[in-house]
């Protein structure tokens, strides 16, 4: 992204997705603060760590801005800020430089947003569900590989690259296949992705959402236990049972 031709642009791009998630984030906020509920030690964790998630976001939008105020500076040939207040005119190779500090602490900052959002999310979902609060859809049972796929493309671990599946987790394993039946369900969709060297990017529709929404601590049918055979008897017993 800072190599290419246009890394302001693509920078700008990212800044404002971070914004929309904070957005999001605390618009999440707002919907739980009107529903009547009662308030337990997990639903306070989920309010924490979605208020978290709206504060990581917005810091790594600020980080992404300044970001671009470092290239479109130096591009202008004006002084930039190096730390400790200090400014200085840089070439573009240190500018490029000093983005790249600014996106990694981005990338730092955000790495696992996506899975405490998802975790979050369950944990929201198994506290109603405990609290007697089922949802009213009831989607088809997803097989055990396709709940753990659809749960890593919630992630964001899951793209394609020449056909098959790319994955960010070495403990994963996710084929082309499964990723095509859950399309086929309209659950999960591609997006082109070139600027990432990755072909396409896996992330869930509104169905996939509302599905995996609706699998959070649904219970698993269980088959019937195996009951042990009786015990023949002793041949002993048996003489006995005939006299």
């Amino acid at each position: 992204m800072l190599n290419g031709p246009t890394p302001a642009t693509l920078l700008n791009a990212q800044a404002e997705s971070a914004q929309h998630l904070a957005r999001s984030a605390l618009a999440i906020v707002d919907t739980l603060n009107a529903q009547p509920m009662y308030h337990s030690p997990a639903i306070h964790a989920v309010y924490a760590r979605v208020r978290q998630l709206a504060h990581l976001a917005s810091d790594a939008a600020d980080h992404l801005i300044d970001a671009v105020d470092i290239l479109d500076n130096t591009r202008a040939g004006l002084p930039v800020e190096l730390g400790d207040g200090f400014l200085a005119v840089v070439t573009e190779q240190e500018a490029r430089r000093g983005a790249g500090r600014c996106f990694s602490l981005v990338a730092s900052l955000t790495a696992l947003g996506s899975s405490d959002a998802l975790a979050t999310a369950e944990l929201f979902a198994v506290e109603r569900r405990h609290r007697g609060l089922v949802p009213e859809y009831q989607p088809p049972a997803l097989s055990p590989t396709q709940d753990t796929t659809l749960r890593a493309v919630a992630r964001g671990d899951v793209a394609i690259t020449s056909g098959k599946p790319y994955l960010r987790r070495e403990d994963l394993r996710v084929s082309i296949s499964t990723i095509r039946a859950l399309e086929s369900r309209g659950l999960v969709m591609r997006e082109d992705c070139p600027g990432w060297f990755r072909d396409e990017r896996v992330h869930l529709t509104a169905a996939g959402r509302r599905d995996l929404t609706a699998s959070f601590a649904r219970p698993r049918s269980t088959a019937p236990a195996a009951t042990r055979p009786p015990a023949r008897p002793t041949a002993t017993a048996a003489r006995a049972a005939a006299r």
